[in-house]
């Protein structure tokens, strides 16, 4: 049996990222400077090294991220477990909301009217928002090709995407149409892997930058 480590609870998290660190290091992974602290947190809230090697940056991806955040973007997510799992006090400290509207009734009457599933619909109705955004898509595949879809139509023009959607039916081609994005900054989940806790972790990793 492994021994108990006896640790404060306010120096848990602080732990944890010592030993992803070490654990990172022994298999020979060495991250990027400003990517690191989204992978970790990651894998801190998941504890799957893989998203050391599934996580897609563009280029800029974590600065335009962070410079959003500075002037007040706001957040749009496909899920209320996302939206309660972001740092609203944080965000709201720089002038941004956490946005959800999968439980709006106008929305599930757009879906039903279009024939979409709610979280397409809930993307036509972010697109109209007279705000900076990022969004942040942790389930709904649809959601993420709707995204893809209204930016390439000119109709949304994120600061950042965060694809990270779970499942098997169309999220592996959802997250590779964003990967196709030239003018929109992403933060893509590879595979098949993600959920609502991961794209509000890499939100949350982004406020605790600032």
């Amino acid at each position: 049996m492994e021994k108990i480590e006896q640790i404060l609870p306010e120096k848990i998290e602080e732990r944890s990222f010592e030993i992803i660190t070490k654990e990172l290091e022994e298999q020979g992974i060495f991250l990027k400077e400003k990517e690191a602290p989204v992978i970790k947190r990651c894998i801190h809230t998941s504890a799957d090294f893989d998203y050391a090697k599934n996580l897609v940056f563009s280029e800029t991806a974590v600065d335009r991220g962070l410079e959003a955040i500075r002037q007040g973007a706001s957040i749009v997510t496909d899920t209320q477990m996302a939206r309660a799992g972001i740092n609203r006090k944080k965000l709201e400290a720089y002038g941004g909301k956490v946005y959800c509207f999968m439980s709006d009734e106008d929305v599930a009457m757009m879906a039903k009217r279009n024939g979409t599933t709610r979280a397409v619909a809930s993307m036509d109705k972010a697109s109209s928002l007279p705000e900076k955004l990022i969004f942040a898509i942790g389930n709904a595949p649809t959601a993420l090709l709707r995204l893809d879809q209204l930016i390439r139509e000119g109709k949304v023009a994120p600061e950042l995407v965060i694809g990270a959607p779970v499942g098997f039916v169309n999220v592996i081609p959802a997250k590779e149409r964003i990967l196709t994005l030239t003018d929109t900054p992403y933060i893509v989940a590879g595979g098949r892997k993600g959920g609502s806790n991961i794209a509000a972790c890499i939100c949350n990793a982004l406020l605790y930058l600032l």
